[in-house]
């Protein structure tokens, strides 16, 4: 008799974007002549930039051409796409070998994909708030207990709360952890953790044997000189991390789907020699995944040429101008807002002493606007509220409109 896997039962975090959108469907059926406005959702909205769509259309025609075709590609990823990656690291003053480089479908995926190869009785400490998929994979895998209704918290988890007072970036663990989930800049806080923050974790991680999983998604909207886009800017960190990140809001690519994940070959963990982490993911992904689409790589390649880079950094100013005005929207009414600066996610202190879901549907009666409760992403997140600056310019400027001209407080 076939048996589930009892472990999603566990699961919580799902009750978050279905119960946005139930409410949301609810205001709307009761008040028809409202007119909605976005601010909650993290996707991109403008469209790919000329010198994208010139390499997306370049891998098109290869295919139609039998003496450009190809099938079945280098799992690991196009050869000329990781030194590609190699180059793009060196420019920041980074050593990437290509060989540690996995080219992927996305962050997301490799986020979740990449504890398989780690012991299921790892102990693993996540930042609190977070992106959900890092505690939901590892509740289905089965490294934690049941959540505690009342705290919100799973059995078997450390907690690392960030907060106002440590500035939303966590102190190293108090005792020993095997796993550790570190995303930077931050999703939902847009807090960039510096260099000897990272250094306290590098530090932690090669002296109990820890291995440090690096969400670095958004680190192309780093605008500040002195805050480091990789945690291989560290010394050492080669040897305790990985790095994951993306082309999804870098580039545009949420729909497209294209990432990559660094295991370097230095890597070890408590009961590893180095290499042995990094032939177990080039295992892992040789059984699991076919690679990534050949003609999205060709974008990815576009997106590493001097102009793709150019016209990238273009969307990321734009969506950056967003947050910009979102910040300044909001701080003008009395509003404490957090991020915005160097993320493209701006984090709200709800006024009062409100409940994340009470602001939430405040916001939505109010203003007809609709952001993301912060007790979604954890327990610190409660009193919290994340907004997004995706967004067509119009869009966001009349939600700001809106919220300053009719949010009661």
């Amino acid at each position: 008799m076939a048996t589930i896997n009892r472990n999603y039962r566990k699961l919580a975090a799902g009750y978050l974007f279905p119960e946005i959108g139930r409410r949301t469907r609810a205001f709307q059926q009761a008040n028809p002549e409202a007119v909605m406005r976005r601010l909650g959702i993290g996707n991109t909205t403008e469209a790919l930039s000329p010198t994208v769509i010139a390499g997306l259309e370049r891998g098109v025609r290869k295919l139609a051409d039998v003496r450009t075709y190809t099938g079945y590609g280098d799992e690991q990823g196009n050869g000329e796409l990781r030194a590609a990656l190699s180059a793009f690291y060196a420019r920041g003053g980074v050593t990437v070998n290509p060989d540690d480089i996995f080219v992927s479908d996305g962050a997301k995926p490799d986020s979740s994909n990449i504890q398989s190869i780690f012991g299921v009785d790892n102990v693993v400490a996540i930042q609190d708030p977070a992106y959900p998929v890092y505690v939901d994979s590892n509740v289905i895998s089965g490294r934690t207990g049941e959540m505690d209704e009342a705290s919100g918290r799973y059995d078997r988890f450390v907690y690392m709360p960030c907060s106002e007072e440590n500035g939303f970036f966590p102190a190293v663990p108090d005792g020993k952890v095997d796993l550790i989930y570190l995303c930077s800049p931050n999703n939902p806080t847009g807090a960039v953790a510096t260099h000897d923050q990272l250094a306290q974790f590098v530090q932690y991680a090669r002296n109990v044997g820890a291995v440090i999983i690096f969400d670095a998604s958004y680190s192309e909207y780093i605008s500040d000189p002195d805050l480091p886009k990789s945690i291989y800017e560290i010394e050492g960190a080669d040897t305790c991390a990985i790095e994951i990140n993306s082309f999804s809001k870098f580039a545009g690519f949420t729909g497209v789907r294209l990432g990559w994940t660094i295991v370097p070959e230095a890597l070890a963990a408590e009961d590893s020699l180095p290499g042995e982490i990094r032939r177990m993911w080039l295992r892992r992904q040789t059984t699991f995944f076919n690679g990534a689409s050949n003609i999205v790589q060709e974008g990815g390649l576009a997106v590493l040429s001097d102009e793709g880079l150019r016209e990238c950094h273009q969307m990321i100013d734009y969506y950056m101008e967003n947050a910009h005005i979102i910040r300044e929207g909001l701080q003008s009414i009395g509003l404490t807002v957090y991020g915005g600066d160097n993320a493209p996610y701006l984090w709200l202190k709800t006024p009062n002493g409100m409940s994340s879901w009470d602001f939430f549907d405040k916001l939505l009666n109010e203003t007809w606007v609709i952001g993301t409760p912060g007790s979604g992403f954890g327990p610190a997140g409660e009193g919290f509220f994340r907004l997004s600056a995706f967004g067509h310019r119009e869009d966001v400027e009349a939600a700001v409109a809106s919220i300053v001209e009719r949010l009661q407080l």
